[in-house]
């Protein structure tokens, strides 16, 4: 019996492969040391989505009549941003996020008022916001999109790509559309064909450049480019997670109205219109 299971314990030996070397499975010491410092925490410069070139990108905002804060529109969607305009200046446009819960998607993600940290490695970083829910992951492991009967839209996408030097060269995908995600309270909307293609890089050393072209064959009748800049925070900066849910004093009405209510949750507003959400 002895010499039986030796000869079993034998064949095992020989037929279970040897497990990776650790080295060869994770980034190397190497790989982390190419990868630039974008440590700490960071904030945008200045809000919004607009028409811009990377030169422009620490210029003030555009004024709000500016032509360059109205994507070129295929006539669908110029119909749905005029509409969005009236409802607007009514106060009945309803901001998806404003139900607090609701992630902001992408690229709007790179646009709220509040901290960021991004988390960088040699095969996926991330982008976490302060605001949440917002998390944008990008892998860089040479992996592709999912393939098409695999991608469903979400508020986030699919982003993949690589880092060419000191730079974050990605595309993102498979996002949610008008009715789920918006790019500001402007009324831009694109629809769910939207792809970005987006790259990140240090121009100085507490600054980072943000560049992106946003393609959507159903809401553009050409790419829309997009340039702007994050400043880095104090060293001592620490980025806390919120849910405006906690203390939501301004939730919408079926209707659309954006309501005020006091500390005691009691609704300040003079005329409202159907019930809250």
């Amino acid at each position: 019996m002895s010499r039986l299971f030796a000869a079993l314990a034998a064949v095992a030996l020989i037929a279970i492969p040897a497990a990776p070397a650790l080295s060869q499975s994770r980034p190397n010491a190497q790989a982390f040391a190419r990868l630039p410092d974008w440590s700490g925490a960071w904030t945008r410069d200045t809000g919004g989505f607009y028409e811009s070139t990377p030169a422009q990108a620490k210029d003030p905002a555009p004024a709000p009549t500016s032509p360059r804060l109205i994507p070129p529109f295929t006539p669908k969607f110029k119909a749905i941003f005029e509409d969005n305009l009236r409802r607007i200046a009514a106060d009945r446009y309803p901001d998806p996020i404003s139900t607090c819960g609701t992630p902001a998607g992408w690229p709007r993600l790179l646009a709220t008022p509040d901290a960021y940290e991004f988390v960088i490695r040699p095969e996926q970083s991330w982008i976490l916001s302060e605001n949440g829910p917002n998390i944008a992951r990008i892998y860089t492991d040479g992996r592709k999109h999912p393939p098409a009967d695999e991608l469903w839209e979400t508020y986030t996408g699919s982003s993949v790509g690589r880092w060419e030097g000191d730079t974050l060269v990605f595309n993102t995908v498979g996002l949610k559309g008008v009715g789920s995600t918006i790019l500001g309270r402007q009324g831009v909307v694109m629809s769910d064909k939207l792809m970005v293609d987006t790259k990140i890089r240090l121009i100085e050393p507490d600054r980072l450049l943000i560049t992106m072209v946003l393609t959507d064959p159903e809401a553009l009748t050409k790419p829309w480019p997009i340039a702007f800049t994050f400043k880095r925070l104090p060293k001592d900066t620490t980025v806390w997670d919120y849910a405006c849910a906690e203390n939501n004093r301004n939730p919408i009405t079926d209707a659309g109205q954006t309501l005020t209510l006091d500390p005691s949750g009691k609704v300040m507003d003079l005329k409202t219109e159907g019930q809250v959400r």
